[in-house]
């Protein structure tokens, strides 16, 4: 399998952090020049793009809020402005803000639903339409590929979290409509499903032995996933090696999928 990704353009939303900048920094460790966005920590943003640097590779980093659509237009144009052409999305940015659902305000359900839902529509929207006009070009086999970042809680319902799990149901459904009716203009769309990854946002989940223990009873194949992992993945399905792969949710989750509650019995 043949991995080719130089001199491709990549933006990808919420890369100051976590999976983000993982997915970041192993495009551009592949040759692609990334666009670094982030919402509101311009260090650790910076923090990215040294690490890319570091590596050999080119990116800048643009401020954008992925639910407003002119900070997204502003994001799209200075990757034009910096590299003239885009091949890759990864509609990364997201957040929670947890509450039980008798609990929750309409507040902490906007905020979710407008950065993790309207925002990867946003950016979703704009890459389509570049890639629209763009057409299939020397760099790629597509016309241009999007990939959403989504969840196991696309499936998975997730008590308590009832604002993240309806975001990421809504970005199944809009990845895979949105591929169906961009599929025959060459534009590939899949999603990456995340199940538990050890990223700062959940570290009360594994930063303790009894909390990995109880977390490991979710996953069967015994291990939590690495941001490596997940960027791995992103790799693949940047490149032409997926070419025949559009409209796919794509579960790295070492088997949380499975519901491995019922391995001895149910």
């Amino acid at each position: 399998m043949k991995i080719d990704l130089k001199g491709q353009t990549a933006i990808v939303t919420g890369s100051s952090t976590g999976l983000g900048r993982a997915c970041a920094v192993s495009l551009a460790r592949e040759g692609m020049n990334v666009v670094v966005n982030y919402h509101s920590s311009d260090e650790e943003a910076h923090d990215t793009l040294r690490e890319i640097e570091a590596e050999g590779g080119r990116a800048i980093i643009v401020q954008a809020d992925v639910s407003k659509e002119e900070d997204v237009a502003r994001l799209f144009a200075a990757c034009h402005e910096a590299y003239g052409h885009l091949d890759l999305l990864v509609a990364n940015a997201g957040l929670q803000a947890d509450a039980a659902f008798t609990e929750m305000t309409l507040e902490q359900w906007n905020k979710v639903i407008s950065v993790d839902l309207t925002g990867q529509f946003l950016c979703c929207r704009e890459a389509a339409r570049i890639f629209r006009k763009q057409g299939v070009h020397d760099h790629s086999s597509a016309a241009g590929k999007i990939i959403c970042m989504s969840s196991v809680h696309d499936e998975i319902a997730w008590a308590g979290h009832v604002n993240y799990a309806a975001a990421k149901g809504g970005v199944k459904m809009m990845m895979e409509s949105m591929a169906q009716e961009l599929a025959g203009e060459k534009i590939r769309i899949n999603s990456i499903s995340p199940g538990a990854i050890r990223t700062d946002i959940n570290q009360a989940a594994w930063n303790t032995e009894a909390a990995m223990n109880d977390l490991l009873k979710l996953i069967p194949y015994g291990r939590i996933g690495e941001a490596e992992d997940v960027a791995n993945l992103c790799i693949f399905l940047a490149s032409d090696a997926s070419d025949y792969i559009t409209g796919s949710t794509i579960y790295i989750d070492g088997g949380m999928m499975l519901y491995p509650g019922f391995r001895f019995g149910g």
